[in-house]
């Protein structure tokens, strides 16, 4: 164990840190003991203002002191718990800092990375100058290596190379490093807790800037090719953040000039609708088609959901136009709040003249609704922008198309597995946190591994298979203690992980239009396998010594 005292030298009158290391409790002293001396040479041949300095060393049998500037201060990991996410202004101004201490620390000869960059890591002195603390995983970097000897870091916070040997850590480390921490001092969402996800900024505060989310999203980038590659980059992002927005604000002024035209043309379609109302029903059937047609047609993503959902108000027993308005709504692969509300008022609009909702009119066709209900659970699944609801949105849709019992055989068993995952999520909080998820892991595990055999080989639903594979993909990484932890075998996995890269291969309609993402993830399948590995054959999950 170790403990930190506060010490005053009284000649000098001044203030140290003085950090003592016992032998007694730590399992592995040696290994500790190196830790600390790898972390004091770094120190010695280190100056920065916001780097701490070291005064002294002294062992003695059985313990290990570290004699250093003492640091005024709070540590930032406290203050978001007792003061919440921090404010962008602030944020921005540390950050800079930040970036300045790691530019030096990589401009050193060789380069020094820190590789544990957390809010915990970093103090706030009075002045407001932050200084950084532990060195216990900062590492030079060794040209003529290939990968880390080993593997440290924090989980949530450390990027992907720090784990399972995918190659040595190097700058970029700490680009991805620094971008989790500014998400987690901007937001107050802790990465390192479950689920382990880190969403676009403004999804927790849309009047965050558009720059500052661009920035955490680029650093942030699982493969190091796509962040910025050095903190150089960070920092000049950082303080020209107004220009991006600038050209955000000019591409939504574009949006808007194309949404006023589309405007237009949906004005003269409300007059065609009007209109079809006063016709006979054999005259309404033929225009319902041709406004779906004239919807397909059009380029203009306002105008296909105007005409799907007049559509909808001409005829709203019939599925086709929700069938068509649920595809347009996931096809940029995002189910926005905006477009869910635009939705669920159509849905509830009352069908002229009958008090009746069209929602209402759907279900008079068990069939129909079944059908409907199946795809509004597929559209909160795979496309839903709040990805912590979108599990519990689609449970309920799933629940629904089971209810009516009117699915073929092949898409209830889908939907009851869909169902079942989907439960599974609304769980998984309380069952991190408890000791009684033993057997539930296990029962995810099968129901992924039997969603993945019904979508497999289907070739006109090579998409969502897609959108499935990434899924467990990612799944299995976050998950992998829990399910070795629940008696899921490390070769079970790995054939499911291989299954999928080689179906990957066999995709027919999507493979070239889809060819980039099938790659990364079959690199990301490659990635994970070799993480699967490394715990599986660890004794503890943790991976980085700590106090």
């Amino acid at each position: 164990m170790s403990i930190v005292y506060l010490a005053m030298n009284e000649n000098a009158n001044k203030q140290w840190a003085i950090k003592e290391v016992r032998k007694e409790g730590i399992e592995d002293f040696e290994m500790v003991k190196h830790s600390l001396i790898a972390e004091i040479n770094l120190l010695k041949k280190l100056s920065h203002p916001n780097l701490p300095s070291i005064v002294d060393v002294i062992e003695t049998e059985g313990t290990f002191l570290v004699v250093m500037d003492y640091i005024e201060g709070v540590a930032l990991d406290k203050i978001l718990e007792e003061d919440g996410p921090i404010d962008q202004d602030t944020l921005v101004l540390w950050g800079v800092q930040l970036c300045n201490v790691l530019n030096y620390l990589h401009s050193r000869e060789p380069a020094i990375i820190y590789r544990d960059l957390k809010p915990s890591n970093i103090m706030l002195k009075p002045d407001g100058t932050i200084v950084l603390i532990d060195f216990g995983t900062a590492r030079e970097f060794k040209n003529d290596s290939a990968k880390d000897t080993t593997c440290l870091g924090t989980k949530g916070y450390a990027a992907p190379e720090q784990f399972g040997g995918k190659g040595q850590s190097d700058v970029r480390t700490d680009v991805y490093n620094l971008g989790t921490t500014l998400y987690h001092l901007i937001t107050g969402h802790n990465p390192s807790e479950p689920p382990y996800e880190m969403y676009p900024i403004r999804h927790w505060n849309p009047t965050l800037s558009i720059g500052l989310e661009k920035i955490i999203q680029t650093c942030t980038q699982l493969n190091p090719e796509d962040r910025y590659q050095t903190c150089y980059h960070v920092l000049y992002e950082l303080q020209h953040m107004e220009e991006i927005d600038d050209k955000y604000r000019k591409k939504k002024r574009k949006h808007m000039i194309l949404f006023c035209c589309s405007l237009f043309l949906c004005t003269a379609l409300y007059g065609i609708s009007a209109y079809a109302f006063n016709k006979e029903k054999t005259i309404l059937v033929d225009d319902y088609n041709s406004i779906l047609e004239q919807g397909e047609l059009s380029s203009m993503e306002k105008v296909k959901r105007e005409c799907y959902s007049e559509a909808i108000r001409l005829e709203p027993k019939r599925k086709e136009a929700y069938m068509m308005l649920l595809q347009q709504y996931s096809e940029d692969c995002i189910f926005a709040k905006e477009e869910e509300l635009e939705l669920y008022h159509i849905l509830q609009e009352e069908k002229k003249g009958t008090g009746i909702t069209h929602l209402e009119a759907l279900k008079s066709d068990e069939k129909r609704y079944g059908e409907f209900c199946y795809n509004m659970g597929i559209l909160y699944w795979y496309y839903y922008e709040d990805k912590g609801n979108k599990h519990k949105q689609a449970a309920n849709w799933f629940q629904d198309s089971l209810r009516y019992a009117a699915l073929d055989k092949e898409t209830t068993k889908k939907a009851k597995l869909f169902y079942e995952i989907c439960q599974f999520h609304k769980r998984v909080r309380q069952l991190e946190y408890t000791s009684s998820f033993l057997g539930e892991y296990k029962k995810y595990w099968t129901n992924l591994v039997k969603l993945k055999s019904a979508f497999d080989h289907h070739v006109e639903e090579e998409g969502l298979t897609l959108q499935l594979y990434n899924e467990i993909v990612g799944q299995v990484f976050n998950y992998r203690s829990y399910f070795k932890a629940d008696k899921v075998t490390e070769g079970e996995i790995v054939r499911v992980l291989n299954e999928i890269s080689q179906y990957c291969d066999k995709f027919e309609i999507i493979k070239e239009t889809k060819r980039k993402e099938i790659e990364q993830l079959k690199k990301e399948i490659t990635d994970t396998i070799e993480v699967i590995h490394s715990t599986y054959h660890q004794n503890q999950e943790e991976t980085r010594v700590s106090d």
